[in-house]
């Protein structure tokens, strides 16, 4: 009998400012810091997607997978409020979150 599917994902842009690096050898190393710590605290997938070569400037991704937009939506905006709150050395300048709803039948 057939069911169905409801997946959602959320994802999240957030634009930073690093007030202390140096050298872009600087920069990675406080971005590979942070985001293993949002990975562990958050269950969530995180990369650096942009502005790879400025100093004092990234952007990174995050994405949940889950059954719930408000869930998602949740997470999200407790990862960008934990930034603002644990990582007095970054801003966030601007971030942008996107919920995705995705559904189909599937066999069982």
């Amino acid at each position: 009998m057939p069911s169905l599917l409801i997946m959602v994902i959320g994802a999240c842009t957030i634009e930073l400012y690093l007030h202390d690096p140096d050298t872009l050898k600087d920069k990675r190393s406080v971005l590979k810091g942070l985001l293993a710590r949002l990975r562990k605290e958050f269950t969530i997938s995180a990369a650096e997607v942009g502005l790879h070569d400025a100093h004092h400037a990234a952007t990174i991704g995050c994405a949940i997978v889950s059954t719930s937009a408000a869930h998602a939506q949740n997470l999200l905006d407790h990862v960008v409020a934990w930034i603002e709150t644990n990582r007095p050395d970054l801003d966030v300048v601007d971030h942008h979150i996107e919920i995705i709803h995705f559904s189909s039948a599937s066999g069982e």
